[in-house]
């Protein structure tokens, strides 16, 4: 079976490295065009790239499918397959049609919940007690095709969006061995989605990790971990960014004033209070300084304690 791979960030890497271990012919791998990154702005390789590159693989970078020269040459592959996991740009009619297995997705949600841009966050923002993959055959709609196969995870209380995304990550890369080989024999069927189950996520912005401790403390739980590591979860001290790396909220009926810092008897590190609870911060970042423990970041701060963080 010749398989086009498509993927961008470390997410795709596992999917790719699992179907060079199963001896598939991966006859190119696509991926996003090298971006400026870092103080230097110099060019950075996808993840992708990277590993392909390592492995000798064909690697091409296109701007847009769409474009007739970047068709007739992907359709020079001759694939069966099209494999895509976070490749970053949209499919064109032109490209679904062309491999005789269609384009298979790796997508980090149990679908149709979460279709869209951020559905690793979106499932721990929701409070899911489960996320997983799902293995798709890409139609013209977003995340809408038939579903060949899902397989999920319990969502752990310290799982991240990138801790999740690793797990998701790896699932995917085993299901979709599983999926290919019964793909191809025609033992699969794909199954339609339910439409009116359908949710959707659009992209994060960098502003939303702003913390507005209005909120409920399980909510502003939520946020750090799901923003966790981008864009991450803030507040500001001392005119400074001051980055909410670990958190959990305290039970019980404990209440403090919406944005106070307070002491905690016999807990690590401090608590502020919230729209609803006291949020016990135990992991902190000041702009331009190392993370640290919010126990030493208030040896550091005594006059932290009472104060009242700003809202947004």
């Amino acid at each position: 079976m010749r398989i086009i791979f498509m993927g961008s960030p470390q997410f795709a890497v596992p999917p790719l490295e699992h179907l060079l271990a199963s001896k598939y012919q991966v006859a190119a791998v696509y991926t996003q065009p090298d971006r400026p990154a870092g103080r230097g702005r110099g060019l950075v390789s996808s993840p992708v790239k990277q590993a392909a590159q390592a492995r000798g693989l064909t690697v091409v970078q296109p701007d847009s499918l769409k474009a007739a020269g970047v068709v007739a040459q992907l359709g020079g592959f001759k694939p069966d397959a099209i494999v895509v996991a976070a490749f970053g740009q949209i499919l064109p009619k032109s490209v679904l049609a062309l491999p005789r297995l269609g384009c298979l997705n790796i997508h980090p949600s149990l679908l149709p919940r979460f279709r869209g841009a951020s559905p690793v966050a979106s499932t721990i923002l929701a409070g899911d007690d489960f996320s997983g993959v799902s293995i798709m055959v890409m139609d013209e709609g977003l995340d809408t095709g038939p579903v060949l196969a899902r397989a999920q995870i319990p969502i752990l209380d310290r799982d991240t969006t990138g801790s999740l995304t690793e797990k998701l990550s790896r699932l995917g890369a085993q299901l979709l061995g599983e999926v290919l080989a019964g793909w191809s024999r025609g033992e699969i069927t794909p199954q339609p989605q339910n439409e009116s189950e359908a949710t959707y996520c659009g992209p994060i912005a960098k502003e939303e990790g702003e913390i507005d401790w209005r909120r409920p403390a399980i909510d502003i739980w939520r946020r750090v971990r799901a923003f966790n590591p981008w864009p991450g979860c803030y507040t500001r001290w001392r005119g400074k960014q001051l980055k909410i790396i670990e958190a959990v909220p305290l039970g019980g009926e404990a209440n403090a004033g919406v944005g106070r810092v307070v002491a905690l008897d016999s807990k690590a590190g401090f608590g502020v209070g919230t729209g609803d609870g006291i949020l016990v911060i135990a992991r902190v970042q000041m702009e331009g300084k190392k993370a640290m423990s919010a126990d030493e970041f208030l040896r550091g701060q005594r006059d932290l304690l009472g104060t009242v963080l700003p809202l947004p």
